[in-house]
């Protein structure tokens, strides 16, 4: 009987290495990839949110300035016409 708790003993620690190698080969294989990956979304050159965030409001922005001032000029233009009749 003490050769099979020996044998069961045996592979128990045999299956927690290799559960240890699995978990290390796993997370290498992560840190790889994520490498992999940061180095590819930094060759696309892409804006973070807060860049496009900050970009839209001043477009945002410019937009209601540019009606603004298409509505005065438009008031201009017909103020004068009606002195010019």
């Amino acid at each position: 009987m003490s050769t099979n708790n020996r044998i069961f003993d045996d592979i128990g620690k045999m299956m927690t290495s290799v559960a240890g190698v699995a978990k290390g080969a796993r997370d290498e294989a992560e840190t790889a990839v994520r490498g992999q990956v940061e180095r590819w979304l930094s060759d696309m050159d892409l804006v973070t949110r807060e860049e496009f965030d900050a970009v839209r409001e001043m477009a945002m922005k410019a937009r209601e300035e540019n009606e603004a001032l298409k509505k005065r000029l438009d008031a201009l233009e017909s103020e004068g016409r009606g002195s010019q009749a």
